[in-house]
């Protein structure tokens, strides 16, 4: 079934959103077609954005835990309604940060608004909409605009009649647009997961562990790799190459450049450039290892992307036989 979240915005002590937000649910439980689950921002304190890489460049893979603890509870759902105030004739702070701390989470999915305010809080949810074609959010036209002087008698929340069809009416378009937007999830998702075990691949590498790295790969998976024979067949062969890196090595750090994913159905294409640098074990010193061209081939196998092939390759020279070790990407 298909799962809508509702965002709940302020985070503003005697905030009026708690009220309109449980409104809110209260009318999505009585329908059958989707489950609803209440986001409120004030469970989620992120703080202010500051990473080096926006989460548009990340994809997914974040290092801060409570970005990670929001993005698994954005993740899963399939659409959105936002509850949100205006303030100053904008969206609240607390929102637009919460928004930017993910990028791949909000992709492929439908979202209505619910907004109050002096004027309805049509201003935000304007902004709001200006950031959905970023975020690759299909907004719904209809929405719900509540007023303080015609829904709230005092600090008490009290919806006219109009305003509890027009958020049917919007709950309507929410639920359909999300079940139309669900293939393309699938295939976002799928980049999103293959993305998250090539992530896998380099703190694997960077840990020097060898149980982390089984993990990603099939148990009959084939490798092309640098090093002889043409050809290391199964697990434990490519477990053994990986096991004599760290024999070199003594401290060891993976990189990757470039890294592009194309996924159709349950088999997934990535290439990149790669380069293994760390501590030399015999001599102490420092190696920048080479650059090498990465392939690597996933099957969707029970439910989890693992490696079915991979391949590192560096140009040659066919009439000298010399290998390209100095190309950078």
């Amino acid at each position: 079934m298909l799962r809508i979240g509702i965002i709940l915005a302020s985070v503003r002590d005697g905030r009026r959103g708690g009220q309109v937000a449980q409104w809110v649910a209260e009318t999505a439980a009585r329908r059958t077609d989707a489950e609803f689950a209440l986001i409120d921002l004030l469970d989620h304190p992120l703080p202010h954005l500051e990473t080096e890489k926006p989460a548009l460049l990340t994809r997914g893979a974040y290092e801060d835990e409570r970005t990670a603890a929001w993005a698994a509870t954005i993740a899963p759902c399939d659409g959105y309604v936002i509850v949100t105030p205006e303030y100053n004739h904008s969206m609240p702070g607390s929102l637009k940060n919460a928004i930017d701390h993910l990028y791949v989470e909000w992709n492929d999915k439908a979202v209505g608004f619910v907004s109050y305010g002096v004027d309805g809080g049509v201003r935000s949810v304007a902004q709001l909409r200006q950031l959905c074609g970023v975020l690759q959010l299909a907004d719904v036209a209809a929405q719900v605009s509540l007023t303080l002087a015609g829904d709230f008698e005092q600090s008490a929340f009290t919806p006219r009649a109009s305003n509890a069809n027009s958020l049917d009416l919007m709950l309507d378009h929410v639920v359909r647009w999300s079940g139309a937007l669900a293939s393309v999830r699938t295939a976002g998702r799928a980049e999103s997961e293959i993305r998250a075990r090539i992530s896998g691949i380099v703190d694997g590498i960077g840990a020097r562990d060898l149980d982390a790295l089984r993990r990603v790969y099939a148990p009959d998976v084939v490798s092309f790799d640098v090093e002889s024979p043409l050809q290391h067949v199964g697990v434990d062969a490519k477990l053994k190459n990986w096991a004599k890196v760290f024999t070199v090595f003594a401290a060891t750090s993976y990189e990757l450049r470039d890294l592009t994913v194309e996924v159709g159905g349950d088999i997934a294409f990535c290439h990149a450039f790669g380069r293994i640098s760390g501590t030399l074990a015999a001599t102490g010193e420092h190696a920048d290892g080479m650059w090498v061209r990465a392939t690597f081939c996933f099957r969707r196998i029970d439910g989890d992307w693992l490696i079915v092939h991979d391949q590192a390759s560096m140009p040659v020279d066919v009439v000298s036989g010399r290998v390209a070790t100095d190309l950078e990407p």
